[in-house]
């Protein structure tokens, strides 16, 4: 019979090098029973097929995780040029095969024309959702539907000089790419594209993401090295609730100020208008959610509760923080 998990309150950003094979939501599941976590979640799907950077979301960190969906992705991808496949990535079958000549500057010169805002038709292949259907499960049987293109950014497309796989393997057919993007980019359409402009196809190889908003990859665990750490090790290795908005102005409050912005109380300022900062007590490590500024007015826009808020501080800031109902307009 299965152990029964005594599952407890824990909160704070895991980041996880997800490993090849392994959905999103599997990972999360094995890193929150590891935990022994009573609320998680992850902050945007990464492909099976894709390694690297997923951060998780553990109990008041899990009502910021829409800011890391939205956030930019960065990601080292690597292209191999002269084959085209069905779902433009190597699970699929091999539709064409081109010879290839092509040198850096080509190459450099392709990856330029897809930077800024650029239309991508979203693959067959993807987990977007028709009539409550992932596009997948349409392509697995042979059914093709429209879709309609969306908007995406490239920030930014690099070769790193010491990932051209060509320089070791004496062919010019294999290109790795570090690409910093908007959220909804498809990095296989996005290889698929290039070759198609340089005339000779291209697909996905490998993909591993590298960023996600202000996280890296600096410090993320496996989930062999999570399970072979004590709790209490593994506890060590959070990073605090706001993470995913560290880069974000501040605002702190005393103890009274922050009790009325937890009960969603509006608050005159003497400050200048901010469309998000995030909102402090006066303890060190008491966050208590995010807000914006508008005309003077602090007004929240996702509270934490004083239970979240209390487990957040030093056990030396025994202060509880108050809710309150008192309504104040100054």
């Amino acid at each position: 019979m299965r152990q029964r998990i005594q599952r407890r309150a824990v909160h704070g950003v895991l980041l996880l090098d997800k490993p090849l094979g392994l959905s999103s939501n599997d990972a999360l599941m094995k890193a929150k029973r590891l935990y022994r976590a009573e609320k998680a979640g992850h902050t945007g799907t990464l492909d099976p097929l894709a390694t690297g950077l997923l951060p998780l979301c553990f109990g008041a960190a899990t009502k910021f995780s829409q800011i890391g969906l939205d956030a930019d992705k960065s990601y080292r991808a690597t292209l191999q040029l002269g084959i085209t496949t069905t779902t433009a990535d190597a699970e699929g079958e091999v539709v064409e095969r081109t010879e290839v000549h092509v040198t850096r500057d080509q190459f450099q010169a392709a990856c330029a024309r897809f930077i800024g805002g650029i239309a991508q038709v979203p693959p067959m292949h993807s987990a977007l959702k028709r009539d409550g259907k992932p596009l997948y499960e349409y392509a697995r049987a042979g059914i093709e539907v429209e879709r309609e293109p969306r908007s995406v950014t490239i920030h930014r497309i690099d070769i790193p000089a010491e990932q051209h796989q060509g320089v070791m393997n004496g062919t010019d057919d294999m290109w790795a790419i570090d690409v910093q993007c908007s959220k909804g980019t498809y990095i296989r359409t996005l290889a698929e594209d290039i070759g198609r402009l340089l005339g000779c196809g291209a697909y996905l190889c490998a993909l591993r993401r590298t960023g996600s908003g202000p996280l890296t990859l600096t410090g993320a665990q496996t989930l062999e090295s999570l399970a072979a750490m004590t709790e209490t090790e593994r506890d060590a290795l959070l990073l605090d609730t706001d993470s995913l908005i560290a880069d974000w102005p501040v605002v702190r409050l005393d103890d009274e100020g922050a009790g009325r912005f937890l009960s969603g109380v509006r608050r005159r300022m003497p400050l200048p208008n901010a469309p998000r900062v995030r909102v402090y007590g006066p303890q060190p490590k008491a966050f208590l959610g995010s807000g914006h500024i508008t005309a003077g007015e602090l007004i929240s826009t996702r509270l934490l509760s004083p239970v979240e808020v209390q487990g957040l501080l030093d056990p030396a800031d025994t202060a509880p923080i108050r809710d309150t109902n008192e309504v104040s307009t100054t």
